[in-house]
Formats: structure tokens, sequence, C-alpha cells
């Protein structure tokens, strides 16, 4: 088999980007074990392509990027678009050690020590929605609008067979011209390095069948949503039993999964500021639009910023290795390492702290008994400075890590100051 004349080494940035740099694919054994150069400052640059001004990092500075061999897929040519090697790095020093700027680094380091503490595995998928924006509207859900959308979803979920990203569904959506691509659930850093790729995959098919796509929150004000809905599980490290169901306990959540939810609840205002980070991701977590209406831990509802998911014995189903939280209020401007490593400190926060345990409120709840739930916050704004006044959330981040990205909002909130809030929505899906 001829192998790919380029390798693309990359990293994923702070707004959910995908930069890195290209090898001979001769050279790929080298860049392993060596790496290749990257600079600092490129942390710092928003979805819009800016370097954010004042960044900690200004001109000076070198790191190298170094290749997870594990990460890597092979992108087949086609349609005039040569085969390409792609392969996940972490950012290190140039002496290799880690650089605490890293996103991958923290939440691979999150992920550590949550298993250290607990002696319990995270276990995770990324739900993704996209707007295949020049495809016909059609009906919600539809046969017709999952037929519109051929080859190309035939070749997407071919695609991601053929890489090893494991498909579980692709479907049409609710929105105009909107889809959802799922993953089968795989250990944390492995679900998150997916996260990544499956992006990049979709965007470069649809770009090779001269179509687009973006991943942004709202293409319009008032416009069907794009979520990424993240579900956690947990299992005994050692033996590998899920731990998270419980039959005799309220909505059989067991004690381990209602610890893990109190420290998400607890810290919601600081997640949402790293898991729906663009200056249009407020106008889609809002009650009534089927994303989140407020910080609290339901059953089945698809509304609660932590979501409790149905399990089912049907055809043999072992509800066990069913149950697992959904976190719906991310979204694809935000770094899925940093969501993950972020989920997984705040759910060890759980453990470690004698938080209150959350209402686990059932589906039968109405509107009117939620009414005086937290809300989470209504701009990006307010999420940040929610995250700055959480000392504990602000503590996961090492410094310049935890800076940068403050830059980085404050550089995007510049950007689009004026603009209406349909020029902010069409800004943004452009930059996704």
């Amino acid at each position: 088999m001829t192998l790919p004349a380029l390798t693309f080494i990359a990293i994923n940035d702070l707004v959910g980007h995908t930069r890195g740099r290209s090898v001979p694919s001769a050279e790929t054994t080298r860049a392993l074990r060596r790496g290749v150069g990257w600079v600092p400052a490129n942390l710092a640059i928003n979805s819009f392509g800016e370097i954010a001004e004042e960044n900690v990092f200004g001109a000076s500075g070198d790191l190298r990027l170094i290749p997870d061999l594990t990460t890597g897929i092979d992108i087949p040519a086609g349609h005039g678009r040569p085969d390409l090697r792609l392969l996940l790095a972490e950012q290190r020093l140039p002496d290799g050690g880690e650089w605490g700027g890293c996103p991958r680094t923290f939440a691979r380091r999150a992920l550590a020590d949550f298993t250290e503490a607990t002696g319990l595995e995270v276990v995770a998928s990324f739900e993704h929605e996209f707007t295949l924006r020049d495809a016909p509207s059609t009906s919600p859900f539809s046969l017709r609008r999952f037929r519109e959308a051929e080859p190309f979803g035939t070749e997407l979920v071919e695609l991601l067979d053929t890489v090893g990203l494991q498909p579980e569904n692709w479907l049409p959506e609710y929105g105009a011209q909107q889809y959802e691509i799922t993953l089968e659930p795989a250990p944390g850093l492995v679900a998150a390095d997916r996260a990544i790729l499956v992006r990049d995959l979709v965007r470069d098919l649809a770009a090779r069948h001269e179509r687009s796509v973006t991943f942004a929150p709202l293409s319009a004000p008032g416009s069907g949503g794009n979520g990424v809905h993240v579900h956690l599980s947990l299992r005994d490290a050692q033996t590998g039993a899920p731990v998270l169901f419980d039959p005799s306990a309220p909505a059989q959540l067991s004690r381990e999964g209602l610890r893990f939810a109190a420290g998400v609840i607890r810290h919601a205002g600081a997640l949402t500021a790293l898991s729906a980070s663009s200056p249009s991701s407020y106008q889609r977590l809002a009650p009534h639009t089927w994303s989140v209406g407020g910080a609290y831990l339901a059953e089945h509802n698809r509304e609660a910023l932590l979501r409790i998911c149905p399990t089912s014995e049907l055809g043999g189903g072992d509800p066990r290795r069913q149950l697992n939280l959904e976190f719906r209020a991310a979204d694809a401007t935000s770094n899925p390492w940093i969501v993950l490593g972020a989920l997984v400190r705040a759910g060890l926060e759980g453990f470690q702290r004698d938080y209150e345990s959350p209402v686990i409120w059932p589906e039968e709840t109405t509107e009117d008994q939620l009414a005086g739930v937290p809300r989470l916050p209504a701009s990006v704004e307010e999420a940040v400075a929610a995250l700055v006044a959480d000392e504990t959330a602000a503590g996961w981040f090492h410094p310049d890590l935890l800076r940068t990205f403050l830059d980085i909002r404050r550089s995007e909130t510049l950007a689009v100051q004026g603009l209406t809030p349909a020029e902010i929505c069409a800004k943004v899906a452009d930059a996704y």
C-alpha cells in the first residue's frame, strides 16, 4: 500500500480549530521521535483568524508538536484531493517536558488524576450536529432530507468506519438543513480525539463534494441550533465493570454518578464558558430551544444541563452498560479536550468535596416546577465572568492557558462589537 505523500501533525486550539504543519511521510518516524516546531502565540488565535492582542506569549518562545501515533488516520484521496496522513499531537517544551498551555495535556492529566483518586475510568462519546448549508429545506427527520444529503451521507459513514472512528448513527435532524453524526463510546481521551477528527473529516468530505457545512451554534437567530452532546459513563479501572447503574436508586443513578453530577452542576457557569465559547453560543442556550433551559440534573429531559439517559432491556440490552450522563451545553466552538477535561475535573470535585447532592427532576416534571432552577449565563461575557469568579474551576488551568482563553474571548467580543444578532450568527457560522 502506498503511503500518503504528506503527514499533517495537528493540534486543536482554544476555539476548536485544528491547526498544525505537514512533513513528507518519509519524515514521519523522525517527527514521532523529535516532533516539529510550533509557536506558543498560535494558541492565542481566535475563531476569526486573528491573534488576540496583549497575549501572554508575544513573539517569543518555541514549542514542539509531538504526535501520538495512536491517533493516526489516513484520509483517502478523492474528488481532486490527494490522500493524507493525519496525526494529533501534544504541544511540548523544546526539551520534551509538558507545556501548561496544551489542551490535550490538560485532558490527559485530568483523566489520570480522576482515575488515581477514584479508581474509576471515564468513557465518553461526542454527538455532533451540523448544518449542510446548501441542502434543500426539507422536513425534519424525514427520509427525503436523509436522501437529499446523498452521496455525502453514505460516504461519510463509510469514511468514518474506514479510519476506525466507529460511527453509530447518521440522521437528518430537526433544524433546517441540519444533520447529526454520532460515534460509539470510547475511553475518555480517545473519545475527545475522535471528536476533533470527525469535525475535520466532515468538513473535508463536504469540500470534496463542493458542499458547504457549518458546525456553528446557530446559522441565524431563532434557527435550530447545532450542539455537541457529551455522553459520560464511569467504569471500574481494574475490572471494567460499569458503575453508574443502580436499580435501587432514584432514576437508577448510582451514588458515584450522583457525586459526579454534583460537581458538574456546582460548576455549571464556569463549565459553560469552556463548552460554549462563541459570541453566538448563548442565543442557543435558552429555555424552549431543546438545548439547555437551566443548570439541573433530570431524568430524560432534553433541556437539562445534565440528562440521565434512558436504558432498555429490549433485545437483550444491558442497562448497566447503557446508563450514562449527557452534558448538553457544549457546541463545536469549544475544544473537545478542554470540555472533557473540565467535566472530569468538575466530576472529581464532586467526589472529593462535600457538595450537596443535586435534585433529580423526574421525567414528568412540569415547566412551572422548574421555574426556580438556576439558569446558565445569558452571554459569553457572563459565562467568562462565572469562570473567573469560580476559583476552583479557574484553578484547574495553568495560568497561561486560562489567561489565553480569556484573551481570546475578549478579542472575539471586540470583533463582533456593533453587529446585529443575525450578523454575529453569520460571522460565527462562516468561521465554523
